[in-house]
Order: C-alpha cells, then sequence, then structure tokens
C-alpha cells in the first residue's frame, strides 16, 4: 500500500446503529491489517435525529461482544464538505445513496455507492435497520458489515 491516506466515510439515517458499526468493524478490520495510519474513517447520518448522541446501547453491546469498540463515536449528520473529502461514502440502504446523491456535487458522485455492494458474502444489497427490532438485528447487522468490510479493504489493496 501506497502512503496514501483513504478517507472512508459509512452513512445511515441517523448515525446511531448501522453507520457507526460499520465505522466501528471497519476501524478493527483496518488496525488488524496494520494500516490505522493510511485511513481516516468515519460515519454520519443523512439527518440529525440523534446529533452528538452516542450509538444505540444495542449496537454497542453486540459490537462489544465481537471486540469492536463504538463507545467514542457520536452521531452527526453529513456535511456538505464531506462530499468533497472523502474518497468512499457508503451508504447502508438505498434510500439513504439516493439520499446523497442529491445532496452531493455532481463531480462527487462516483464516490457514493452501496456499502454491500463491497461484500462477496452474499446478494443483498441492503444493511437493514435494526432500531426497531430486537438484538438478533444488531447481530446480522454485524455480520453483513463485518464480511463488507474485509472486502472494502481488499478492494483498496488491490487499487494501489
Amino acid at each position: 500500500m501506497t502512503e496514501r491516506k483513504y478517507r472512508v466515510l459509512f452513512v445511515c439515517m441517523g448515525n446511531i446503529c448501522r453507520s457507526p458499526t460499520a465505522e466501528g468493524v471497519f476501524r478493527k478490520v483496518v488496525a488488524d491489517a496494520g494500516l490505522s495510519e493510511l485511513f481516516e474513517i468515519d460515519s454520519a447520518g443523512t439527518h440529525a435525529y440523534h446529533t452528538n448522541e452516542p450509538p444505540d446501547h444495542r449496537a454497542r453491546a453486540a459490537a462489544e461482544r465481537r471486540g469492536v469498540v463504538l463507545a467514542d463515536i457520536r452521531a452527526r449528520r453529513i456535511f456538505d464538505a464531506d462530499f468533497e473529502r472523502f474518497d468512499f461514502i457508503l451508504a447502508m440502504d438505498e434510500d439513504n445513496l439516493r439520499y446523497l446523491y442529491e445532496q452531493s456535487p455532481e463531480d462527487h458522485r462516483a464516490k457514493l455507492g452501496l456499502f454491500l455492494e463491497f461484500s462477496a458474502a452474499g446478494a443483498e444489497t441492503e444493511v437493514p435497520d435494526p432500531y426497531y427490532g430486537g438484538s438478533a438485528g444488531f447481530e446480522r447487522v454485524l455480520d453483513l458489515v463485518e464480511a463488507a468490510s474485509e472486502s472494502l479493504l481488499q478492494k483498496i489493496n488491490k487499487v494501489q
């Protein structure tokens, strides 16, 4: 890998379940590969419902059971400057991806995509929102995000 810094932003609606989980998991995958200094990893929401709140306690608990720490993450809304700053802006679902396309400058739309497009683990394209369900939903999110995180890092490594 070159010394170029890669900036990855994960996006869901409120930035308290899926996108902070993706941020935490991808940070761990990158750290486990010894590449933390080459990445800036963040998450944001398309809406400001939970600004400055930590991730949902169920997301934190599920992640901690897998050795992923989310405690330092705070919800924020995506900023206009994020479209320029980040190399990859990855939505958890089609609704949030549509929002990103509507908000982004045209010359930055190539950076947008669905996070699960990077997963080799299955045919699912969206990370389901676990907020209104039980703990199994948060475990499912972790399964999907872990698989996609590994594949995303492999793809970035191949681009080198």
